[in-house]
């Protein structure tokens, strides 16, 4: 019998001002999830240069889960080391 592939899921979240609610969205990689994470913080950033909005403390990040290393639960992925340990193809390294 042959066992199922156990894969990683990405979602990112993103806080446009602190302290509001954080906006969530599925991602399909970490790779997007990074790039999903530095144009929304060049979005508020343009908004800010260009008197969109008076002042912001934004916050964000790429979190993922996985069934057996994480129990299923979201965890953040906080550094550069962290993601070496989750691979491009959504599998989990040990």
């Amino acid at each position: 019998m042959m066992r199922p592939k156990m894969t990683a899921e990405f979602k990112v979240w993103w806080v446009p001002q602190v302290p509001m609610k954080a906006f969530e969205v599925i991602v399909p990689s970490r790779e997007e999830g990074k790039r999903l994470c530095d144009t929304l913080a060049k979005y508020d950033l343009f908004q800010f240069d260009n008197n969109i909005k008076p002042d912001f403390c934004n916050a964000g990040g790429v979190l993922f889960r996985h069934p057996t290393i994480t129990n299923g639960e979201w965890w953040d992925i906080d550094n550069e080391d962290d993601w070496k340990s989750v691979e491009p193809e959504g599998n989990v390294s040990k």
